[in-house]
């Protein structure tokens, strides 16, 4: 009977400590364990919080004015519930926040932590975080065309993914947007980062084979991506480049014109599985500033309800001199005409 309830608490999201009248802790479910990495699961207050204070637990010097030790004490004075919130270091050294309800159940007190499943919850978005912004390219360029570009998420987790990289001498630039936005839209452009081929010299290639591993995922027909990529070759002063869906990039002569480039072409998705993408060209001179972006730069809008749109971004490039001045402006532009955002901003800037 005893395992069958201690399989119960470990199937619940909410943490539960049990506590003897000693202040031993008897039992912790693993939702418990797993807020507090380090803990050893039953012992001592100390070795289940993994406590770093010196001596004995109970003993050590700042032991009077350990929280959760006094509100177990509270707890038994009072003949009743008591209710805190803490902030405690887990095993990591993370200060970790929580609210915890205690009450005398026997010989024991039972403490609930209502709010450890929405914390894990909070804390796993962290992580996806950090691992999205693994995913972006170094802030410069080390090598080949110098760059820079703009990743502003509207959730914890965005949908739109920037690269630059260089290959057989040439840079390479892609901008993809996948459908829906948070968690879901974040695996897939953490999936178009893995299936992207980097030694495909050919932008249209790389989209088919893209395409391909994409059809593999078996999504239905409300799942997609967008995706911009060019091949900017520095000796012949060309860029190559494939369209899929995507927002036709912008290049802005040295003169001053501005050249939108056209390609109508599907987005990667279930919609034409074998379309075949191919590439174009175009030439640039020195001076040159080549664009990628996301539809939600130019289709935030404003609390009227105004889209920011497509000419106030080329105002902005026209007003510009060079990539990093564009994409500080832009974001500046954007941030004063919208104030919050519904959808994921990304840009790529390329001083060519």
């Amino acid at each position: 009977m005893i395992n069958t309830y201690r399989n119960i608490l470990d199937s619940i999201p909410t943490a539960v400590i049990l506590v003897e009248k000693n202040l031993r802790v008897r039992y912790t479910n693993r939702a418990f364990r797993a807020y507090f990495p380090a803990s050893a699961g039953k012992g001592s207050l100390k070795a289940v919080l993994h406590c770093m204070q010196q001596g004995e637990c109970g003993r050590g010097e700042k032991c009077a004015f350990c929280p959760l030790r006094n509100l177990f004490l509270d707890a038994g004075k009072n003949g009743g519930l008591a209710f805190r919130k803490l902030v405690l270091q887990n095993g990591q050294g993370e200060n970790v926040p929580f609210a915890i309800k205690v009450q005398p159940l026997g010989k024991f007190y039972l403490g609930i932590v209502d709010t450890a499943y929405e914390a894990e919850i909070a804390r796993e978005m962290y992580s996806a975080q950090d691992i999205q912004q693994r995913l972006l390219p170094p802030a410069k360029s080390r090598e080949g065309v110098p760059y820079a570009f703009m990743f502003i998420p509207c959730r914890e987790i965005g949908g739109d993914l920037p690269d630059v990289y260089e290959t057989d001498g040439a840079t390479m630039g892609l901008l993809a947007d996948v459908s829906g936005k948070g968690i879901s839209a974040g695996m897939l452009s953490a999936f178009v980062k893995a299936g992207w081929d980097r030694s495909e010299r050919s932008p249209a290639r790389a989209i088919r084979g893209l395409n391909a591993k994409f059809q593999e995922l078996n999504l239905d027909e409300r799942s997609y991506v967008t995706a911009a990529a060019v091949r900017i070759e520095r000796d012949t002063q060309r860029i190559r480049y494939c369209i899929a869906g995507h927002n036709a990039p912008i290049l802005l002569k040295s003169g001053g014109s501005i050249d939108e480039i056209n390609m109508s072409a599907p987005p990667i998705s279930t919609w034409i599985p074998d379309f075949a993408y191919r590439d174009d060209e175009l030439r640039y001179r020195a001076g040159d500033i080549l664009v990628l972006l996301t539809d939600g730069t130019i289709e935030s809008r404003n609390a009227r309800g105004e889209q920011f749109s497509l000419e106030r971004v080329e105002a902005v490039l026209q007003r510009s001199n060079g990539a990093e001045q564009f994409i500080e402006r832009l974001k500046a532009a954007l941030t004063e005409f919208c104030g919050t955002f519904n959808d994921d901003l990304t840009a790529i800037a390329f001083d060519l």
